[in-house]
């Protein structure tokens, strides 16, 4: 493996351990929000509500994640390339 795959796959590595991360912390704030105000909701209904609104915030969240890193795992050469030709040329110009 070239250097340059090697540097593309540390950063597409990278952007998966970030994305999980995030996941696990959007997953963790929602939940906590939701069951600490759960008993304060009077009614049934907008218990409800609250308990859908939730369910969909988690759920199209995480499928833009999962498809933010799909699309990164097809085109990481592309995208990752870039990245590295420019942080080296940036590299190269300030010294």
């Amino acid at each position: 493996m070239s250097d340059l795959q090697q540097r593309i796959e540390a950063l597409y590595r990278s952007d998966l351990r970030g994305s999980a991360l995030l996941i696990v912390c959007l997953w963790a704030t929602i939940l906590f929000v939701l069951f600490m105000t759960w008993p304060y909701i009077p009614q049934g209904g907008i218990k409800a509500v609250v308990a859908i609104a939730a369910a969909a915030v988690l759920i199209f969240n995480t499928a833009a994640i999962l498809a933010m890193v799909k699309h990164y795992k097809e085109d990481k050469e592309f995208i990752y390339g870039l990245d590295i030709k420019n942080a080296d040329a940036s590299r190269h110009r300030k010294s």
